[in-house]
């Protein structure tokens, strides 16, 4: 076993089950994406994490900024922290609070996929 399988290995180890799956699925991905395609474009398909019944706010944003690699936390950092703050501080529902994250992150993504990138 090399070093890097190992170090693999014992982050896999150190996760809970729910973020071992999401792992798997990152790794599966990785290793599907054939020589031809165009590193951009895959890096931009949103990872296939199944949203469970019962979730809190803190694992949705885990499992939102998983399942959307592709986008700067720091442009959703304003945005999410004002739904934690709905959340914990007004005590809006956390499933409220998760639909609106989840249509929150949907428009960063489709925004980024949509607009062209702006040169630096």
């Amino acid at each position: 076993m090399t070093s890097t399988e190992r170090k693999l290995l014992g982050y896999l180890r150190a996760l809970p089950e729910a973020q071992q799956q999401t792992l798997l699925a990152f790794a599966e991905f990785l290793s599907g994406r054939s020589q031809d395609e165009q590193p951009v474009a895959a890096s931009l398909q949103p990872m296939p994490i199944v949203r469970p019944e019962q979730e809190s706010v803190i694992k949705a944003i885990k499992r939102l900024n998983a399942t959307y690699p592709m986008l700067e936390r720091n442009k959703l950092l304003h945005e999410t922290s004002n739904q934690m703050t709905r959340h914990v501080i007004h005590g809006v529902p956390a499933l409220q609070v998760i639909d609106e994250l989840e249509v929150m992150f949907r428009r960063h993504y489709e925004l980024l996929v949509l607009l062209p990138a702006k040169p630096d």
